[in-house]
């Protein structure tokens, strides 16, 4: 039998993987079976967004966080950095990273991480989008308004930084060796993206497709985090951008509809969401469990599906006794089905 690494390469080539892998962007909890996939990057582009740490980012941003979301972070919305997309040139300043030990840097991540290359795909993680960093330097009002009003300037911005963080790309790549490259942007809400397809493909793609190269030239993935309904967006990521896997691809969106367009060509990483009764403290083993199975018998068969999804614990000893239950229920149901459904 294979192992998880290369079943998920299996899925990530088009091809039918043995069992349903599950997937996480999450880091692995000590002691954990390794996962088959893994997110790394350089430590000093991520402290900042850690559990339950905050700080400030690279361009200066201050991130919060608070026990009633579990320790999440996010920026602190007192206080912008940015009120002008006109004036982002007297404000947005590259942090100087020359001379910096890039071997050294890739060696530390790694070893911090507990990575281990003979169980988990490596996938390269840089940062969190350059929609949300312009919604990290101006806010949402200020931000979207900026988009509508000076497209050039948000776009010069946004170039920008994808300097930047291609300039650390190129840098450590070729020590990370990855598998995956990974890319994030969450531009979708509960209902629709923020933007419409034709200004994402204009404003952003252009800067995805600049990260994707470095996997084109390697002949490896790419991997892209959506959150929210971001199916109108998937043809112009798959088209301009080459994805192969979207994550976390909720049930919001018509999965159904992306897989039958798409087949084995995108990773499907997600297909169930705690939601709805589910999130009722005594919400029954029976309904959880059938809708982990539900949700692999109807997007797994041929392949291009793995499994993403588990309850978040609330902030106290009740609410993480009740997620540690709940979560029990939802592996016991892809433990149950991720062979079963390509017997």
């Amino acid at each position: 039998m294979i192992n998880g690494k290369e079943n998920f390469r299996r899925l990530l080539n088009g091809e039918c993987p043995e069992w349903v892998p599950q997937y996480t962007i999450m880091p692995p909890q000590k002691g954990a079976p390794p996962p088959p996939i893994q997110l790394l990057s350089p430590e000093f582009l991520q402290k900042h967004r850690a559990v339950g740490v905050g700080g400030i980012d690279p361009w200066g941003v201050r991130y919060t966080y608070s026990k009633e979301v579990n320790g999440a972070t996010m920026p602190d919305t007192t206080y912008f950095i940015l009120d002008d997309i006109t004036k982002w040139r007297d404000v947005i300043k590259a942090p100087d990273i020359s001379g910096y030990d890039w071997e050294r840097i890739v060696k530390d991540s790694i070893e911090h991480s507990n990575y281990n290359r003979d169980e988990t795909l490596l996938s390269l993680d840089m940062h969190f989008g350059y929609f949300q960093h312009l919604m990290s330097f101006m806010g949402f009002e200020e931000g979207l308004c900026a988009i509508y009003e000076e497209p050039e300037e948000v776009f010069a911005l946004c170039s920008y930084l994808c300097d930047w963080y291609c300039e650390i790309t190129e840098k450590v790549i070729d020590y990370y060796q990855p598998d995956v490259i990974s890319l994030k942007d969450d531009t979708a809400s509960l209902n629709a993206p923020f933007i419409s397809p034709s200004v994402f493909t204009e404003l952003f793609v252009p800067l995805y497709q600049r990260h994707a190269k470095f996997a084109q030239d390697r002949g490896i993935p790419v991997s892209f985090h959506n959150c929210g309904k971001a199916e109108k967006l998937i043809d112009e990521l798959m088209e301009h951008v080459g994805i192969r896997l979207w994550d976390p691809a909720q049930t919001i969106n018509d999965l159904v509809a992306v897989k039958k367009k798409y087949g084995n060509d995108l990773v499907i990483a997600g297909g169930w969401d705690a939601k709805g009764e589910l999130l009722a403290d005594d919400a029954p083993d029976e309904l959880i469990y059938e809708s982990v199975k539900n949700s692999i018998l109807t997007l797994a068969p041929g392949g291009g599906y793995a499994f993403c999804g588990g309850f978040m614990p609330e902030n106290s000893d009740r609410g993480r006794e009740i997620a540690r239950r709940k979560n029990a229920v939802v592996m016991r149901a892809y433990e149950d089905y991720k062979f079963k459904v390509y017997q």
